[in-house]
């Protein structure tokens, strides 16, 4: 079912979202060379704890997860892309980090993702982050009244489109509100024109992910680490919005943080 919230509820959002931001633009900040992925986990679950917040992952355990998910955090390393689970692993130099991270704070969720190059960056990697966060712009550009839900997927589609991308639709955005998932699925390419018409009130997760020369991906023994087919690294960035009746609020705004 798709809800859609009042001004005052989005406003009581504002919280999750700016708990969320905070959060994944300290632990982008700590994600250097030697710190272990547990290590970052961990600092999430501190943050968590101190804020009276609720992880929306650690229990998480939907159809194709091989079991509940067990950490607060996603951190996918190099070719690894989506859902990564957080393990016993020394960031090295030149690994391509994205962190996902959800959480609940007085009932209401944010969810939203960046990706991070540690240490000494290759430029197609940049290149990749660069693509993936022109076209989280571009979605949340379009997710206005006037618009479909095909215009959102279209735009994303377009940035990739242009830099010679190709995209998988397996997984992509949401519905966001009480719960983490919910409807309307907002996949990463799509029609312009078509599909669900953007109302005022409506919350959503915005999420382009890429790979450098595949969209085949495959699961990790892990059942949850989602990696390339074929070894090449993705990118992955990820805000949740409000439609409003005019620019989308981006609830998960990191704007504001320190660099």
């Amino acid at each position: 079912m798709i809800e859609l919230y009042s001004t005052a509820e989005i406003e009581q959002m504002r919280p999750a979202g700016r708990f969320v931001a905070q959060t994944l633009a300290e632990l982008a900040r700590a994600a250097d060379v030697g710190v272990n992925l547990l290590e970052l986990d961990a600092l999430a679950a501190r943050r968590i704890e101190e804020a009276g917040a609720v992880s929306c992952y650690v229990d998480y355990h939907p159809s194709f997860g091989g079991s509940p998910f067990g950490k607060v955090l996603c951190t996918s390393v190099n070719d690894a892309v989506l859902h990564g689970l957080p393990h016993d692993y020394r960031l090295r130099d030149g690994d391509l980090l994205s962190l996902d991270f959800a959480a609940k704070v007085n009932g209401w969720v944010a969810d939203s993702a960046l990706s991070v190059v540690v240490g000494t960056p290759r430029d197609e990697d940049l290149r990749l982050i660069d693509t993936a966060t022109r076209a989280l712009e571009a979605g949340i550009a379009a997710a206005r009244p006037e618009n479909k839900l095909g215009d959102v997927s279209a735009a994303i589609a377009e940035v990739a489109r242009a830099a010679g991308l190709t995209i998988n639709t397996d997984f992509g955005g949401h519905g966001v509100g009480r719960e983490m998932h919910g409807d309307p699925q907002v996949p990463n390419d799509g029609r312009p024109g078509r599909g669900l018409k953007l109302k005022p009130g409506l919350v959503i997760a915005i999420e382009p992910w890429f790979l450098h020369t595949t969209d085949e991906i495959r699961y990790d023994p892990d059942g949850w680490t989602l990696r390339s087919a074929d070894g090449s690294r993705g990118a992955h960035m990820e805000h949740t919005i409000a439609v409003t009746d005019g620019e989308p609020i981006v609830l998960t705004d990191r704007s504001f943080t320190v660099a």
